[in-house]
Parts: structure tokens; sequence; C-alpha cells
């Protein structure tokens, strides 16, 4: 490990103590033991550490930033959930302190010891490694740790560690796309896009398997293709469903509004129409459902309530309050005209979960 490598966590690591008594040991702070002190000293004297002015300070009063972890800001969900948050963020008198891995597992781990490094009072992490179904162990083990120090809160989830939970319902929303479906006369649904790895999508094709079976209808493999979360991800699944020449689906749930615009794509490339062929429903309902025509019918958080949400529940933890360990956030479909060709308005028919 080099200098450049070494931070309060990798130090705390290495010595087998939590990233608070490293600080206590490097601002001569008398609260640690002489075991402890003699194991921090000897990780610093092994790698001739020399910590920043910032480092130094971490045991002084709160800096007044919360670190804001983002997995894809390419993904307009993560866009506008992360401009909500940094609203609120200010409007309650904090500094937002942004990063964002694109994806890269490697580079959020080190993000997230930056933001330690620079003394967030709070993190809030959106997707990443906390949306994942089997949490890596050594996540949660460096989640562990921050938590020692700094409160964690997440929209996903981390098993074994302590950190709060703000996540959106997303049973109730698959519930709301598939009454309006049945509505509607549809049977044959398809639900694309996504990865099984993934706990948000995992939740919603558990949740639609089982409304399958409740209404007595049979479940299609084949109706429930993976792909990645992006355009061409939901086209190459609707080319996938064309392509085996058996019974299609008359109604396609995409797992998210890039999906969807892909579905809608290949659909038309068959010469096909939507609704009247095909009635198209999307999850996240960002800018990208008014983009399209026709529009889209698409499941929507209250992104403004979901940003307040996790930025109180940061603050408040800040302030040594008390908050619940999980916090579900509602959902509604608003209906447009990819599944009602005349659908007067997008608040047609909305229902709240």
């Amino acid at each position: 490990m080099g200098r450049s490598e070494l931070n309060i966590y990798t130090i705390a690591k290495e010595a087998g103590v939590s990233p608070s008594t490293v600080s206590r040991v490097m601002t001569q702070n008398a609260r640690v033991s002489e075991e402890k002190r003699r194991r921090v000293e000897e990780v610093i004297r092994k790698y001739d550490y020399r910590p920043n002015a910032l480092a130094q300070g971490l045991a002084s009063p709160k800096t007044k930033v919360i670190g804001l972890l983002s997995s894809d800001l390419m993904n307009p969900y993560y866009a506008q959930l992360l401009t909500e948050c940094e609203q609120e963020i200010n409007r309650q008198g904090y500094y937002p302190m942004i990063f964002s891995p694109m994806n890269s597992y490697e580079l959020e781990v080190r993000y997230l010891q930056k933001m330690f490094d620079m003394r967030v009072d709070a993190i809030i992490m959106m997707g990443g490694k906390s949306d994942q179904l089997v949490t890596d162990p050594e996540f949660a083990d460096l989640i562990n740790r921050l938590a020692e120090s700094v409160p964690v809160i997440t929209t996903g989830k981390v098993e074994g560690a302590r950190c709060w939970q703000v996540s959106i319902d997303e049973m109730s929303g698959v519930d709301l796309a598939m009454e309006h479906l049945f509505s509607l006369g549809h049977r044959h649904i398809a639900m694309i896009g996504g990865r099984n790895h993934v706990k948000s999508t995992y939740d919603k094709r558990m949740r639609y398997k089982t409304i399958l079976r409740s209404h007595g209808i049979t479940f299609r493999e084949r109706y429930l293709p993976e792909s990645d979360y992006d355009i061409e991800g939901g086209y190459k699944c609707m080319n996938q469903l064309f392509d085996t020449n058996r019974t299609m689906p008359t109604a396609v749930m995409a797992i998210n509004d890039f999906s969807a615009v892909g579905v809608m794509r290949s659909v038309k490339e068959r010469g096909l129409r939507i609704p009247e062929d095909m009635a198209i429903v999307s999850f996240d309902n960002t800018f990208i459902v008014d983009t399209v025509m026709p529009r889209l019918t698409s499941v929507c958080y209250d992104y403004d309530t979901f940003g307040k949400k996790l930025v109180d529940t940061a603050v408040q933890l800040i302030s040594g309050e008390e908050v619940p360990a999980v916090q579900k956030i509602s959902t509604r479909l608003l209906v447009r005209n990819s599944t009602v060709k005349s659908a007067p308005d997008p608040n047609w028919g909305n229902v709240r979960r």
C-alpha cells in the first residue's frame, strides 16, 4: 500500500480499530486505550503517514457537508433525485458534496472513503452496490466502519450493515401498473429489462409473478427478458420477443423510461400501433415520458418528497434524533397515451400507494 492510498479508513482496517479511534489517536485524545493507540501508531509509522489538515481536524465540530453518492448521472432517475436532494440540502443550511462513480464499484468504494476523509456529516447513497440483491460482505464491513463515525442513508439496502433505508415501494408500483392493464382487458403482459442481481428489479419481477398467479394467468418465462437499463436493452428484448414467433404480449411493462423508448422503437418498426396493438407502461416517470409519441404511461415517484425524506433523515441523524430504520416512498400511476389512446389528462386514473 502506498502513502497516496492511505487514509483514516485504511489505517483503521489494518490496525483493527474504528476510524473514530484513529481520529482520537491523531488528535492526541486521551480516550484511547494504550493497546489501540500502539496499534494505530505502528501503522502510521509503517507508512510514514502524514495526515492533511482536514484529517487532523476530524474530531472538530461538524462541517455542515452532506455527501451524495449517485451511481449514474446519465440515468435521468438518478439525476432528478440528486437534484432534489441538492436543493433540499441547501434549503436546510448544509452543503452538498457530490460523487458519481458511473456504475464502477471500485470508484464507489474510493469515493465513500474520500467522503469520510473530507469529514462529511452524513452520506446518502443512491444505487450502486447498495442496490445489489446480495450484499458484498466487504462492502457491508466498509459501511459499518463508516457508520461508527457518520450516519449512512441508502435508497437500497446493505444487509448486515448499520445504515438507514429510504426506498421506493416497488411492489405497489407494479400493482398499480398491472391493475391498470388488467382494467383495459390485457392478460398477456410482459415485463422487459433490468437485471436480477439488482434488488429493485428482483422485487418488481417477484411481484409481477405473484400478481399473474393471483389472476390465474400462466407465467411465461420469455415474457421476462433481462437487459441493461438503457434504450438498446429495451429494443433488443422486444426484438427477441418478436423473433420467437409465438404468442405475443398485448402489453409491456418496461423496467424504466429508457427501456420503454427501446420497446417503442421495436414495436413501431414492426408496423404496430401504440396503444391499439401494444400498450406500454414504464417506471420512473422522468422527463423522457414527454419526449416520445405517444406519451408514456409511467409509475411515478414524487422526487421532491423522496429527496426531502432522504435529506431530512440525514439531518435528523446528524442531530442525534431517532429515525425509523426503513421508510417507504409511495408510488402513483400517471396514465398517458401509450396505454389509453384518448387519455384526457396525465393525472387521469391516478392512484396512490
